[in-house]
């Protein structure tokens, strides 16, 4: 049964996470290093939601939590209502939640063709392929010949489209994008960015975007959590924060962006 739209499809309550640094002696632990300090936010189905912060703020270890790749501290996420913290089959996660990677070049096996690539998911999940690869080519602005060619022959955006592709194979309900163009030039970022927001709304998926970049963030995100020191120090609509911003890290952030928007 599908979630109503508006109610929340991601509720992170209370995280926190904790690493501790290697030994540096033989008679003191290693450093606690808290990377995460009572994390909490919700998103919404069909929404568009951006996680924007600095190196060093918490946004990686909280994406990694929200994804089902690391465990939690402490706290609590629900996904569609159901509690992954501490719960071994997350095979409905894998099937509703994909992601798209920073590097498309390092998330890609040199060694598969296109094709392969884009039904991987399909075949780890045990669902059939069928003419899914092509119409997904397609979707993402490639030539059908691009299915028996090698990532190594494609652009970096191109690599990124195909990337895309895999990651909409499943039909999941919630795209997770990494910092998806920050590896890319400057040039194609603005194709990326306005390619995945298409897809959002032709696919009726939530987006939920990490950047460290807020133009980036406020080009296709309608609501954003800016993070910073493991906190959540500001939140609510992109639009509003970047014109009235509230917390000095913020303030710090949007003096801080570069001239991307004339690109876009």
């Amino acid at each position: 049964m599908a979630t109503p739209a508006g109610t929340p499809v991601i509720e992170a309550s209370d995280l926190t996470r904790v690493f501790r640094r290697p030994k540096t002696s033989l008679t003191r632990p290693g450093e606690e290093v808290h990377a995460l300090k009572g994390v909490s936010l919700s998103v919404a189905r069909g929404e568009r939601f951006g996680i924007v912060g600095e190196s060093g703020s918490g946004k990686s270890t909280l994406l990694k939590l929200l994804c089902g790749l690391d465990q939690p501290t402490s706290g609590s996420i629900l996904f569609d209502g159901k509690e992954i913290v501490g719960r071994r089959d997350l095979r409905f996660l894998r099937n509703d939640l994909q992601i798209v990677f920073q590097d498309p070049m390092s998330s890609l096996d040199p060694r598969m063709k296109v094709r392969d690539i884009v039904a991987e998911p399909l075949v780890a999940l045990g669902l059939p392929a069928g003419d899914r690869v092509a119409q997904l080519l397609k979707e993402v602005g490639l030539p059908p010949a691009a299915a028996d060619r090698y990532p190594h022959q494609f652009s970096g955006g191109q690599r990124q489209r195909i990337a895309i592709a895999r990651a909409l194979a499943p039909k999941p309900k919630v795209l997770v994008a990494d910092e998806p163009v920050s590896a890319l030039d400057v040039s194609v970022r603005g194709q990326i960015l306005n390619l995945l927001a298409d897809l959002i709304d032709s696919h009726g998926l939530t987006l939920v975007f990490v950047s460290h970049d807020l133009s980036v963030v406020r080009h296709v995100c309608e609501s954003v959590a800016v993070m910073s020191e493991g906190q959540v120090v500001e939140r609510g609509q992109v639009d509003e924060i970047w014109a009235d911003p509230q917390h000095e890290y913020t303030r710090t952030l949007l003096r801080a962006v570069p001239t991307l928007e004339g690109l876009l």
